[in-house]
């Protein structure tokens, strides 16, 4: 199996941004900690991060021409304004999960409007970094090349 794990703006500073919301996990750490989860689970991840939406729909579309089984992405803040991202998932048909570390139903109002999730088959929110593995796990249970299990 093989999945997209993709970030969106300010996912880089982890650790960094709001520990209060995001926690102290660094980028680094995440990153570490899903390379090493996929590899126990015989998964292998392509993770990205880029605070540009357009490198967003060119990974997405990527993931689609590398034949990838799957995507989970964390868009940030373009979760609330990205219709690129909404209809580059829908383009390519791969199942896409939503992750967000924080719960977003609980914070401002704007960020109870997500666009991508129309396009996604699961959003997992509020459960920290562990969100992520959550989503690589639902993915790795239910979906196995491009065929849903």
């Amino acid at each position: 199996m093989k999945l997209y794990v993709l970030n969106g703006p300010n996912l880089n500073f982890l650790g960094i941004r709001e520990p209060a919301h995001y926690g102290s996990t660094t980028y680094l750490q995440l990153i570490k900690l899903i390379e090493t989860h996929c590899a126990a689970n015989q998964i292998e991840a392509v993770c990205r991060q880029s605070n540009h939406e357009g490198d967003l729909v060119d990974w997405i579309q990527e993931a689609y021409l590398e034949h990838a089984d799957g995507i989970v992405i964390n868009p940030g803040a373009y979760t609330h304004t990205s219709i690129a991202l909404l209809d580059a998932v829908k383009s390519v048909m791969l199942p896409t999960v939503e992750v967000h570390i924080s719960k977003v139903e609980e914070r401002e109002d704007f960020r109870q409007v997500s666009y991508i999730r129309a396009a996604c088959v699961k959003t997992i929110t509020g459960h920290g970094i562990n969100g992520y593995l959550e989503a690589i796990d639902f993915l790795n249970r239910e979906y196995r090349k491009g065929e849903q299990v």
